[in-house]
Parts: C-alpha cells; sequence; structure tokens
C-alpha cells in the first residue's frame, strides 16, 4: 500500500525575497511539498512597500523571485486580498495544513502575523515562525535591568556578546512541487510600475533588484570596496559604499549573508570590515527601536520636542524635495533621490539636517518624503535616523549639532564632482565656488553660464541666520547649554 503524501507546506513570503538563508523556506522544502505565496496585503495594513519607488523595486523583485523559484521546478502564487482570506482559501483548495513565515518585526507586522496566527489556528491551520529578518531578536536582546537598549554603544557590546549571529544557511536542493498549483494573479496587473510618465527610466542606471543582483552586488562590495570602507563611505563621489540598503530592505540577501561575507576569510579584517559591521549592527538598532518603541515614526521618543514650533511652511517643503534651495550639495542629494531612488547617506544626514534646522519643518515631513521616495525605505532605519538628525531620538545628534550646508560640501566633495553631477547647471563653475556659488563674483557665474535665481535658485534661507533661528526656538523647550557647536 503506498503511503499517501504529506499536504504541501504554504511559505508566505514577505520581506524575504530569496531562496538562500530563508528558514522558512528550507523548513518547508525539508518536510513536504511547498505553494511559495506572495501576497499584495491591502495598502492600510502597511505591509507592502512602503512607496512609490519601492513598488517599482517589488516588482522586478518578485519576477526575479518568480524565476529563481522556476529554475527549481516550483512557482511564485501571486495573491492579493487580507492574508487571512488568501491563505484559508489556498489551504483548502490544497489542502495544506501549514504555514511557515519569517518573521515581522515592525508594528504593522507584527500586528497583522499576531492576528493571524490566532485566526488559523481557530480553522486549524498551523503556523510556524521563523527568526533570520535581523541578527537579533529584538524580544530577547535586553539590558541588566529588562528594558530595551537606547544607547548604540552598549546595544553593539550586547549584540556581540549574545552570539546570535547564526551563519547563513544554503538555498533548499530541492523544492517539491504540490500536486496542483492555485491560481495565481498577474504581476502585470498589479500596475507597480509607473507609465505616463516613468519617473523611474533612470533607476536601472544603479540598480538590479533581486536575489541575484543582492549577491553580486554584495561580492563585489567584499572584493573590491571592503577594504577601503572606512576610508570612503563618506565621500558622495567615490563610490564607496555597499549599495547593498535596498536589497537588505526587501530581504533579497539577509544581515547574516551580509555579516558573514564582511567577517569571512576571503574578506578584510582591519578596519573596513568592523565598519561595515557596526553599520550592520546600527540597522539592528533601529530596528530594536521601533519594536520596543512602536510609535517611533510617528512620536518623538524625546517628549520635549512635542513643544517645538516648527514654521511648517510649504513652500520650503517643496523646493527642499525638487532640489531648489540655493545650496549645490543639499540640491544634489535630492535630485539624486528623484534619479535613482537613493541618496548618499552623508548626503541623507545633511539633507535631513537642513529641512529641520534651516528650514524648521517638522522631521515627519521628511521622513514621509524618504519613505515615499527612496527604494531602500525602511520602516525602521528611515524613522530612527530622521529622529537622530532632529535630535528627538534615542542616541540622537543634539539639536545644536546644525551641519553647515557649504562646510559639508567644501568637506566631502571638495572638487564638487558629486555636485555636478546631478546639478549640471553648475558644471562649469570653479571648484571654489562650487558650494557657494552666491559668493562667486560676478565674471566667474557668468564666465560658468550662471544666471543666479534664474538659471540656478538663490539660497532660499541665510545659513547663519537659520541656525540661529533654530537655537532659539529650541531654547525655548530646553535649558540645555553650550549651544554653539557646529560642523
Amino acid at each position: 500500500m503506498t503511503k499517501a503524501a504529506a499536504p504541501p507546506i504554504i511559505v508566505w513570503f514577505r520581506k524575504d525575497l530569496r531562496l538562500a538563508d530563508n528558514r522558512a523556506l528550507s523548513a518547508a522544502a525539508g518536510e513536504a511539498a511547498v505553494i511559495p505565496l506572495y501576497i499584495r496585503e491591502p495598502a492600510d495594513s502597511g505591509n507592502g512597500a512602503l512607496g512609490a519607488a519601492q513598488a517599482w523595486w517589488l516588482h522586478h523583485s518578485l519576477e526575479a523571485l518568480g524565476a529563481s523559484l522556476a529554475r527549481h521546478a516550483s512557482r511564485l502564487v501571486l495573491r492579493s486580498g487580507a492574508p487571512l482570506d488568501v491563505i484559508v482559501e489556498i489551504a483548502r483548495a490544497s489542502g495544506a495544513e501549514r504555514i511557515y513565515w519569517n518573521r515581522r518585526y515592525d508594528p504593522n507586522g507584527i500586528a497583522t502575523d499576531t492576528a493571524l496566527k490566532k485566526a488559523l489556528a481557530e480553522r486549524g491551520i498551523i503556523t510556524e515562525s521563523f527568526a533570520g529578518q535581523l541578527l537579533h531578536e529584538p524580544m530577547r536582546l535586553l539590558t541588566t535591568t529588562g528594558g530595551p537598549y537606547r544607547v548604540f554603544t552598549p546595544f553593539w557590546r550586547a549584540l556581540e556578546l549574545k552570539n546570535e549571529l547564526a551563519p547563513p544557511i544554503d538555498r533548499p536542493h530541492h523544492i517539491a512541487a504540490p500536486g496542483a498549483w492555485p491560481r495565481s494573479e498577474r504581476l502585470d496587473d498589479w500596475s507597480l510600475l509607473p507609465t505616463k510618465p516613468d519617473w523611474a527610466a533612470t533607476f536601472s542606471e544603479v540598480w538590479t533588484p533581486g536575489e541575484d543582483g543582492a549577491a553580486t552586488r554584495l561580492e563585489e562590495f567584499v572584493d573590491e570596496k571592503l577594504d577601503a570602507y572606512k576610508r570612503c563611505r563618506d565621500i558622495p563621489d567615490a563610490d564607496g559604499t555597499s549599495l547593498l540598503s535596498p536589497h537588505l530592505a526587501f530581504g533579497e540577501i539577509s544581515p547574516a549573508q551580509a555579516w558573514h561575507a564582511a567577517a569571512g576569510p576571503q574578506a578584510d579584517s582591519g578596519e573596513g570590515a568592523a565598519t561595515f559591521r557596526k553599520e550592520l549592527a546600527w540597522r539592528e538598532f533601529s530596528y530594536h527601536l521601533l519594536f520596543h518603541y512602536p510609535e517611533l515614526g510617528r512620536r518623538n521618543l524625546d517628549r520635549r520636542f512635542d513643544r517645538f514650533h516648527w514654521l511648517n511652511d510649504e513652500d520650503d517643503f517643496t523646493r527642499w524635495t525638487r532640489g531648489l534651495t540655493g545650496y549645490p550639495i543639499v540640491d544634489a542629494g535630492m535630485r539624486q533621490l528623484w534619479r535613482h531612488g537613493y541618496m548618499h547617506n552623508r548626503v541623507r544626514m545633511i539633507v535631513a539636517s537642513f529641512l529641520i534646522k534651516d528650514l524648521l519643518v517638522d522631521w515627519r515631513k521628511g521622513e514621509a518624503w524618504f519613505r515615499d521616495t527612496l527604494v531602500d525605505a525602511d520602516p525602521a532605519n528611515n524613522a530612527a535616523s530622521w529622529q537622530w538628525v532632529a535630535g528627538s531620538g534615542a542616541d540622537a545628534a543634539p539639536f545644536f549639532r546644525i551641519f553647515n550646508p557649504v562646510l559639508q560640501g567644501e568637506k566631502f566633495d571638495p572638487d564638487g564632482l558629486y555636485v555636478k553631477r546631478f546639478v549640471p547647471e553648475l558644471e562649469r563653475l570653479h571648484p571654489r565656488y562650487v558650494h557657494r556659488p552666491f559668493a562667486a563674483p560676478a565674471t566667474t557665474l557668468a564666465e560658468a553660464g550662471i544666471e543666479l535665481g534664474t538659471t540656478y535658485p538663490k539660497p532660499i534661507v541665510d545659513h547663519a541666520l537659520a541656525r540661529d533661528r533654530a537655537l532659539a526656538a529650541f531654547r525655548q523647550i530646553t535649558s540645555a547649554a553650550g549651544l554653539s557647536e557646529e560642523t
């Protein structure tokens, strides 16, 4: 008598769009046939792409995941709707009795999964969740008093001591197909790609979404950039960063894969690798904060800032979003964002400081703009980083650390190569004035074909006056002393 085959297991892909180091997939593939599933959850759930730029990435990432599964004689089932309805329907049609997924740690994901697990159990469907989206489990890494960490350095030490950094696992050798495949929607029908106009047409100049693209990017980084990472990561024109952030945001590569590649025998064992691993730990710290402070993206952790007087001038905000502030390093960053859905990390700090402190626009408006326009938008990193710059978050930079956009540009882009790449109006301007065209003599501007206020904007604010205004606003909410530092 032939033994009946075990019912298939549904593997629900979320922000883990990869086959390698995917513990939910590996566990299921080792036990039964697998139904790989991706659900386009309702927009108000907050569990899909965070914005329009990420929708572009999601389309191509799902396309790549489907192709990878096809090479294993499997396929990706695409469905839209409430997860409970979709899962129950597929389970009934296929005979599946179990669903596996990798845990989510953001508030929306946790809320959805907690309620879903209970509802599925009531319907006789067993759920099993796995770690692997982070290097640590936020609910397990706590201070000696049992609370969350709010300062990075002790968090970093604890992360190292916990020794939870399990090595990544290989992709399954075999993914058995179910007896019959559930109905799948067409990816093109989801309309994730912009069309009229196709404002993402230049994204492919930089990005190749998908697990293979992520693996290639990691290999190139370790082989070619890791050694110089500490020296070059703050220079926006140096191509010295890993460019792994969108791949990590979609789970096309796991943090464990990145961590161990940087720590492996083929990698540099010096400052570059150590600095890169610490940057991965900053990502972990951001998720640690978001897990323990679910309103991180909406409320000031430092509640004094609830009384801060924001100006929130809409015209100023619009000119900031369009890269028309009159400060070249700020404008270059914002235009890089439009062109590639990405901005160099050092420049992100500069443009965020400018919005918050020079223009006195609430950090939440900047956070929302980045969430919509960045391909690497991340609910933890985005919120924690904006609060860090604002001075209202955990382990934050003090509010009186106000970046001077001219000095920052001259320090990190001394020849103006980054500015000239994204602000071509200034391409012919002498490097001495490329970060301060408003200070250039009229003859110098004329020789470069620049007419301030016409071909390139005049500064929308005087930085020195704006700095004094910001510090005055800060003094209204605190009695802090020593408000004279500027970098």
